[in-house]
C-alpha cells in the first residue's frame, strides 16, 4: 500500500474503527496498529460502502465577469481582499485546483450580486460559456439576468438555457428593493416553470441600508444588512411574499433553490406554517415548500442548522454547496466528513446531500471516485 493510502487510513478510515469501540478504545500503539489493520482490510475488501470519498456538486459558486468589471464605473471588488478577487476571476487552473482540494466534481457558476443591463447579461453569460466549454465535465452555469427588465430577463433565460445548456438562472433577492410577489416580475418565473429549470434567490445587498444603522460604526451596519444577518432574513420574507401573493398557486411546477440552509426559515416553519394557512392560499406553505422549494448548504458549516433543516425538509430537497470562493472547497469537504462521523444521517441520504439530489433537479452527471 502506497504512502497516500496509508495517510488516508489514518486521518479517516481510522475514525471510523474508533468511533465503533467508543469508550471501550485505548489510545496506546498496539491499539492503534490493531485498529488500523482492522479497519484497513475493511477498506481494502468494501471500499464504497463505508469510507468512499463522495463526489460532490456545488451550485452557489461565483466567479467574475470581465464583460461587467469593464462595464462598471466604480469597482465594486475594490474592498475585497485581493487572493478572492484573484479566485473569482480565474476560471481555469486555479479554480480546478481549488475544487480538486475539496473533492468538488462539478461546480454550477453564477455571478454574484447586482442589476445589471441586458448587454451585459448577455456578454456575461457568453464568457461563462466559453469558460465551461474549455472543463465541461467539471462546470455548469446559472444564467445571469437583467431583472428590471422581467421581458429581456425571460429572453436570455430561454437562450441560455436552449442554446448556451445553462442549467437554471441565479438571481438577486430583490430588484432596487421591490421583491418578486410583483406581478412584473412572474414572466420571467413562467418562463422557468416552462423550461423546467431552477431559479437560485441569492441574497442581495439592502436596497436601504439606514435601517440597520445604530450607535456603532457603519461597518458594523454593513455586516447587519448584509452577511450578518439582512441577507437571510430578507430572502426568507422574499420566499413569504411570494407565497402570499399566489406566485406558487399560479405556477405550481416552478422551481426554487434557496442557500444557507434554508435563509432561517427552518427555524421558524411551524410558526409560518400556523400564519400562512389563513393566508388563503390554494397549496398551503407545507406543500410548497415540499414540492417547489430546494436548500443548499452554502456557506454553512456547522450540524445544528443542518440537523433543524432536515427535521423540517425532505431529504430529496438538500443540496451541498460552498459558497466560493468566500468559503474555502475544504472547509465544505470538512462538514461532509463531519457529517457523516456524526451518524445522524444514513450514507444514502449523505450521498443525496452530496450530488444525487443535484443531478436529479439540474439533469447533470458527476464523476464517480
Amino acid at each position: 500500500m502506497d504512502d497516500a493510502a496509508v495517510n488516508y487510513m489514518d486521518k479517516f478510515i481510522l475514525s471510523y474503527y474508533i468511533k465503533g469501540h467508543g469508550e471501550n478504545f485505548n489510545f496506546d500503539e498496539n491499539s492503534i496498529k490493531k485498529a488500523r489493520c482492522a479497519e484497513l482490510q475493511t477498506f481494502v475488501n468494501h471500499p464504497t460502502e463505508k469510507y468512499a470519498m463522495l463526489p460532490l456538486i456545488a451550485l452557489e459558486e461565483h466567479y467574475a465577469s470581465s464583460a461587467v468589471r469593464a462595464s462598471q464605473k466604480v469597482d465594486r471588488y475594490a474592498s475585497f481582499p485581493p487572493q478572492i478577487v484573484a479566485k473569482l476571476i480565474s476560471m481555469g487552473d486555479e479554480r480546478i485546483r481549488d475544487m480538486d482540494n475539496g473533492n468538488v466534481s462539478l461546480q454550477i457558476i453564477s455571478h454574484g450580486p447586482g442589476i445589471r443591463p441586458p448587454t451585459i447579461c448577455t456578454a456575461a453569460n457568453d464568457e461563462l460559456f466559453s469558460a465551461i466549454s474549455k472543463n465541461p465535465n467539471r462546470m455548469a452555469g446559472f444564467a445571469m439576468l437583467p431583472m428590471d427588465d422581467p421581458n429581456a430577463a425571460a429572453s436570455e433565460l430561454e437562450r441560455c438555457v436552449r442554446d448556451l445548456g445553462f442549467v437554471g438562472t441565479l438571481i438577486d433577492n430583490h430588484v432596487n428593493g421591490q421583491m418578486y410577489d410583483d406581478e412584473r416580475f412572474w414572466k420571467v418565473f413562467e418562463k422557468a416553470q416552462e423550461l423546467d429549470v431552477p431559479l437560485y434567490i441569492h441574497p442581495s445587498f439592502a436596497a436601504d441600508n439606514e435601517r440597520y444603522k445604530g450607535n456603532y460604526d457603519d461597518s458594523i451596519a454593513m455586516a447587519l444588512g448584509a452577511f450578518g444577518w439582512g441577507w437571510h432574513s430578507e430572502t426568507a420574507l422574499n420566499i413569504l411574499k411570494m407565497f402570499a401573493s399566489g406566485i406558487f398557486d399560479r405556477f405550481p411546477k416552478i422551481k426554487i433553490i434557496i442557500g444557507h440552509m434554508g435563509e432561517m426559515l427552518p427555524f421558524q416553519f411551524e410558526r409560518v406554517i400556523t400564519i400562512s394557512d389563513k393566508w388563503g392560499k390554494k397549496r398551503n406553505f407545507r406543500e410548497v415548500w415540499k414540492n417547489n422549494i430546494w436548500i443548499t448548504t452554502s456557506g454553512m458549516f456547522a450540524l445544528p442548522p443542518l440537523l433543524c433543516l432536515l427535521q423540517t425538509t425532505s431529504i430529496e430537497h438538500v443540496m451541498y454547496s460552498v459558497d466560493y470562493p468566500f468559503s474555502a472547497n475544504e472547509t465544505g469537504l470538512a462538514f461532509i466528513e463531519e457529517i457523516r462521523r456524526s451518524g445522524q444521517i444514513t450514507e444514502g441520504d449523505l450521498q443525496k446531500i452530496a450530488f444525487r439530489n443535484a443531478e436529479d433537479l439540474l439533469g447533470v452527471k458527476t464523476s464517480r471516485v
